[in-house]
């Protein structure tokens, strides 16, 4: 082989390393998606949703907030179908747990921790995030800089655990070393069996930033304890399913 074909070889090989460190592991064999979320999925390196890494989702108010939560939830219902446990870190104290089981996650599996400061949550994901008894460690806080979000993602990187920070009405965005930012906003979902107030949730999922991967927009539906991706509405659609919510 040429000195050029080794360094070639050399650099691939560091590359898929790499990728592996940062949670972009391989699905199991037969498989071809880890969370089912499909083409937000194809936008990841590889096109593999990334564990045993940090994921960030800023949410401007309390009703991105809830929703992300909904969203959140449908992934560990993912991750934890094979048992274990997940560490809920929250400052709001909002998170009603029975509703849990909508996304197909049994509340008793989640442990529910209320903080009052920003400082007192990150301590606490940080500590979890090196535990390797845990599936998953999702975290409510306001403000986290890199040097913060660094350390989050030294400890996933020993642990392998799978972590979501939640910037609950963040006033900043600035650079963090977590490997993908997420904004989730809710959408009108169709009525089911034209009943109205009876829809599945919906959400437009936006991937604003991810390392080395294709950030997006999509229209992602809970249907059956599945994710299902499903057309864009139009603006004057989604008016229509709002006023017949409304009439109803």
């Amino acid at each position: 082989m040429t000195a050029a074909s080794d360094r070639k070889e050399l650099i691939s090989r560091l590359q898929k390393n790499i990728l592996q460190w940062e949670g972009y592991k391989p699905p199991p064999a037969g498989t071809h998606e880890v969370v089912g979320l499909g083409p937000v999925e194809a936008a990841f390196p590889n096109g593999i949703f990334p564990l045993g890494t940090v994921h960030e989702l800023v949410c401007a108010n309390t009703e991105q907030a809830a929703c992300c939560g909904g969203f959140i939830t449908g992934i560990l219902s993912v991750l934890m179908q094979n048992g274990g446990v997940c560490l809920w870190i929250g400052l709001s104290g909002d998170l009603y747990p029975p509703a849990l089981k909508a996304f197909g996650v049994e509340p008793d599996r989640v442990i529910f921790i209320n903080l009052s400061k920003d400082k007192e949550v990150l301590w606490v994901i940080e500590e979890a995030l090196k535990c390797t008894g845990l599936t998953a460690v999702v975290g409510e806080v306001r403000e986290m800089d890199f040097k913060q979000s660094r350390r989050l993602q030294l400890a996933v990187e020993q642990s392998h655990v799978t972590g979501f920070i939640m910037r609950n009405q963040s006033n900043k965005t600035g650079s963090t070393a977590c490997a993908a930012r997420w904004q989730i906003k809710p959408l009108p979902g169709e009525p089911a069996d034209g009943l109205p107030g009876l829809s599945f949730p919906r959400w437009e999922v936006g991937l604003l930033r991810v390392r080395n991967g294709r950030p997006g927009n999509w229209t992602i539906e809970w249907n059956e304890g599945k994710f299902r991706p499903v057309e864009k509405q139009a603006p004057e659609q989604q008016e229509l399913i709002v006023k017949k919510l409304m009439v109803g």
